[in-house]
């Protein structure tokens, strides 16, 4: 495959080792809570000049490898480790202090997952680049590397007074200001926009070219992954369970783990007549280890010896660059070639008047900067029909307006002209982004969810088992009614989220980001459930997202918004395919894929405030002309029920 991604040659294995770490274990203890297991006995080496990407579901232990090589484990709860963690020749883990910022100064750098926790709020930019790396010139340079446009007249900005875009590129401009052998990367790119977090890995595997240091990239996303990685380090419950060329990992797998997190994993590819491939079960509590091997709880190559003891990560006597943690990677085929999940029959929406119907909707919110007070238009003369049975997803970069979309519909946000007409009974319900934000924290699961039935004329009993039920009908044990939210997992906290918004059942459910915080099997589980019950309880849907991968799998249609208007919206499958607008295509080929290379649209968003004139995608578009400046926008037919707000499509609407 001519265009593959993903990376085969790398250092290669005689590369020297920037980082060995060795029988590496952390515990951290705190009073009157059991000890949580972090790490359990890792081994593990980051060679000159590579990218290692680290791999897992939340808790495997990724980000406390990345702490213990900067040398930042926090100091409560008391964390216990054993083993060694070398960085040029010192020990993360037990050398002085001064020896650890010593090491921390002149050959380590790190980008984390939010910048602005990492970025001082009262500093301008400038400065902070320039601590790094010592004068100005060079933190201009530095910050024009790392792709920000105009860097000089940027160094007085203060971090709140850029884009999220942009403060992960001062980030990264500070930690490579130094030279550093290794940069730690966090889950850099999590909670961007796709278009945004294919311009991120595209700028870290430059600045590897540029500069020669390694990478170790921490992320939950094999397609990110797969971007920019040279080997693939797959973490679970602590262990190594798999490590290799990220060609043969993504490829081949030989860890059941491996092989089930690359069939969860949502693409552009997901088929949406079928089911999700999702890994069942939870993963291992790090308060209670297990005494065997982490996944054989959720394996189906489980078998007695299993439960003896932890297998090592052994080197395949085929392949000296691939170490796996299993006993039985001779069955792993049976795991690659198992059949496709039964069809599923998906809800067939009606040809009636709509549910809800969204007419020149327009929002303007106020922002204060100082002595100014200017005007941010969220959304600009929308119209939007779903109708019975129907889902649409809406796509798109942060400030687009999906989500004031979504809360106008909901009733949370007044427009300021338009209207927002429901027809029906019952009001629209909403699952929010972060449920554990939307649930009361001193309520019991089966308090909230009970909360939903008053006034339904049902008796205590009633109530109960209507309880009982909706959490079978999200994949919960009842049991889980007795316990706070605190007590749930993410996934577990984003289930009894649908199932307080479907104990009675809406007209229209609202999904706002539901699936963006949440692993990849996690969130396929999420996304069945979601299409399982709108297709039993008879529901609409309007899916916020700027996954197009989900989008595609649970929508009927899909309306793509850029700077508060819709500038394509068609059938789904239609627009993943065969997209019309130019900034549709730059959101498809920003998706992380396996097996081809990103292609970002160049340049950032425009300016909410001062927005171009006519088209607003004309700053970033590769095929804009001279019309595009002063064309008003309107959405143009281009098939059956395809519409796209785009000039190259004028001249075939004049002649209809």
């Amino acid at each position: 495959m001519a265009d593959r991604v993903v990376h085969e040659g790398g250092p290669g294995a005689g590369a020297p080792v920037v980082v060995a770490v060795r029988g590496l274990s952390v515990t951290f203890a705190a009073r009157h809570t059991p000890p949580v297991h972090a790490l359990r006995g890792l081994d593990l080496d980051i060679r000159a000049g590579e990218i290692l990407g680290l791999v897992g579901e939340s808790g495997s232990g990724k980000s406390v490898l990345g702490a213990c090589i900067l040398g930042l484990l926090p100091e409560r709860p008391t964390p216990l480790v054993t083993g060694s963690v070398m960085v040029k020749g010192t020990d993360m883990l037990t050398s002085p202090e001064s020896s650890r910022r010593l090491v921390r100064r002149l050959d380590l750098g790190a980008v984390f997952q939010d910048p602005m926790s990492s970025l001082n709020p009262t500093m301008r930019i400038g400065q902070q680049v320039v601590e790094s790396c010592g004068s100005e010139e060079e933190a201009i340079r530095l910050l024009g590397l790392a792709g920000i446009p105009d860097a000089a007249s940027r160094l007085r900005s203060f971090p709140h007074e850029l884009s999220g875009g942009l403060r992960q590129r001062v980030m990264i401009a500070a930690a490579v200001a130094g030279n550093p052998a290794l940069i730690v990367a966090d889950e850099p790119t999590t909670a961007l926009d796709v278009t945004v977090q294919a311009q991120i890995l595209t700028l870290l595997r430059h600045l590897l070219d540029e500069f020669g240091c390694s990478v170790l990239m921490v992320t939950h996303d094999l397609g990110v992954a797969a971007q920019v990685s040279d080997r693939i380090a797959v973490l679970y419950g602590g262990r190594l369970a798999e490590l290799g060329p990220t060609h043969a990992v993504l490829t081949s797998p030989r860890h059941p783990y491996s092989a089930a997190l690359l069939q969860s994993r949502i693409s552009l590819g997901s088929d949406p007549h079928r089911p999700l491939p999702t890994i069942e079960g939870e993963p291992p509590s790090p308060t209670q280890p297990s005494t065997g091997c982490p996944f054989s709880p959720r394996c189906a190559l489980h078998a007695a010896d299993c439960d003896v003891r932890p297998p090592d990560a052994v080197i395949q006597s085929d392949d000296a660059e691939r170490r796996v943690a299993c006993l039985h990677t001779d069955q792993i085929l049976t795991l690659t070639t198992r059949p496709e999940p039964a069809a599923w029959a998906i809800p067939a929406h009606e040809d009636r008047p709509p549910v809800v119907s969204v007419r020149n909707a327009r929002k303007e919110y106020r922002v204060r900067g100082g002595q100014r007070s200017d005007r941010i238009v969220a959304l600009d003369g929308v119209d939007l029909d779903v109708r019975p049975g129907e889902s649409v997803a809406v796509v798109g970069e942060s400030g687009s307006g999906k989500s004031t979309l979504l809360r106008a519909i909901a009733g949370l946000t007044v427009l300021d002209t338009g209207t927002v007409t429901q027809i029906g009974p019952g009001r629209p319900q909403v699952v929010f982004q972060d449920a554990g934000a939307s649930l009361t924290p001193w309520l019991s699961v089966g308090s909230l969810l009970a909360e939903r039935l008053q006034g339904q004329g049902l008796s205590r009993q009633g109530q109960r088992e209507r309880v009982e039920r909706v959490l079978r009908e999200v994949g919960l044990d009842p049991d889980v009614a007795r316990f706070k939210p605190a007590r749930l997992s993410g996934g577990q906290r984003q289930r009894v989220a649908m199932a307080r918004a479907v104990i009675v059942p809406p007209p229209v459910l609202l999904c706002d980001e539901p699936t963006s915080a949440l692993d990849a099997s996690r969130a396929a589980a999420v996304l069945n459930e979601i299409t399982r019950l709108r297709g039993e309880l008879h529901m609409s849907l309007l899916f916020v997202t700027h996954d197009l991968g989900a989008a595609h799998f649970v929508a009927d249609r899909i309306a793509v918004m850029y700077m508060g208007r819709i500038v394509e919206i068609g059938p789904a499958r239609q627009i993943v395919t065969a997209p019309s607008h130019p900034y549709t295509r730059s959101l498809l080929d920003s998706v992380p894929e396996l097996e081809r290379p990103l292609a970002p649209p160049t340049g950032e968003a425009p300016n909410p405030v001062q927005l171009p004139s006519g088209c607003r995608f004309r700053t970033r578009c590769p095929i804009v002309q001279d019309l595009c400046a002063s064309r008003p926008a309107h959405l143009v037919g281009v098939g059956a029920a395809h519409l796209v707000d785009c000039i190259v499509f004028e001249p075939q609407r004049s002649g209809t």
